[in-house]
């Protein structure tokens, strides 16, 4: 009995070891392991066996990528305009290892580190050209960050400079300049309406014109020919009497009654010159008296 009772207390105390030692690393994680004190293994994500009293854990690091959002940090711009800068590293840890036993506090680090390169960087810009030039300063930012960073097992995949806040009196003279260059843009363009509304005003009057004279040019042509058809329509009507009136062969009484309707016309008005016939009996043959009547 005092045997089973010791070989199951083995057994137990194995059970409660191999409990307590069993470790499970989680998905995106990775744990430095430690025996005797020097460094042993690197586990990745999955079941783990650690020896008990020899090995421990030194350190659960995350393999996901990363953001730290800085402080304001205050720089001194080429023309000495002093000004604050808020950036935002983000990061991956490549060396669980070399992160564990290269930096005591990597955040730390890596902040002050962002603030001296903002400075050096910042530090050969004017002001115009520091807040016109982002990309530039976040491009130069990561390549000096990340080869600090390299030996510290931290890789920097990206860096944004978020705010660029000058002194208030810098702000309030870009605020009158942009406000300026604003009205200036609003009276050009206000310029340009006016100009290309005129234009389009002097083309449309001139096209009307042109229309016009167009419809002025073409209604006199249709008048002229419209009269030369009816003098060629009187004239043919005439001709077609004459000839009408000659295949007749009218008789001499016919003749001097036209003659003498013709006279009666001619004598109706003031200021008529007259020719009548000296014989009334033969007006065939015409003597010219003159009549002037007032």
């Amino acid at each position: 009995m005092e045997f089973l009772f010791i070989v199951l207390f083995i057994l137990v105390l194995l059970i409660v070891l191999a409990a307590t030692n069993l470790c499970i690393v989680p998905q995106g994680s990775a744990w430095v392991i430690e025996r005797l004190g020097k460094y042993h293994d690197t586990w990745e994500a999955g079941l783990h066996l650690k020896t008990p009293v020899l090995e421990r854990v030194v350190r659960k690091i995350s393999m996901k990528e990363q953001v730290a959002d800085f402080e304001p940090q205050s720089v001194i711009t080429k023309d000495n305009v002093t000004m604050n800068v808020d950036s935002v590293v983000y990061f991956q840890v490549i060396n669980p290892e070399a992160l564990t036993y290269g930096v005591e506090r990597p955040i730390a680090a890596i902040e002050n580190l962002c603030a001296t390169t903002l400075r050096n960087i910042i530090g050969s810009l004017t002001l115009d050209e520091t807040l016109t030039s982002r990309e530039k300063i976040n491009a130069e930012t990561i390549q000096v960050l990340d080869e600090a960073t390299n030996k510290w097992g931290i890789d920097i995949t990206r860096v944004e400079v978020q705010n660029i806040t000058p002194p208030k009196s810098i702000q309030e003279a870009m605020e009158k300049q942009m406000k300026a260059e604003r009205e200036k843009r609003a009276a050009i363009l206000t310029a340009e309406g006016e100009k290309q509304s005129a234009i389009t005003k002097a083309e449309g009057e001139k096209e009307s014109a042109i229309l016009r004279a167009d419809a002025v040019k073409e209604e006199r042509i249709r008048t002229a020919m419209g009269e030369a058809e009816a003098i060629k329509a009187v004239a043919k009507a005439q001709a077609e009497a004459i000839e009408m009136v000659n295949n007749a062969k009218p008789s001499s009484e016919y003749l001097s009654i036209r003659s003498m309707e013709a006279a009666e016309k001619m004598a109706d008005g003031q200021s008529t010159k007259i020719i009548v016939p000296s014989n009334l009996q033969d007006l065939a043959s015409l003597t010219t008296i003159f009549k002037e009547t007032k």
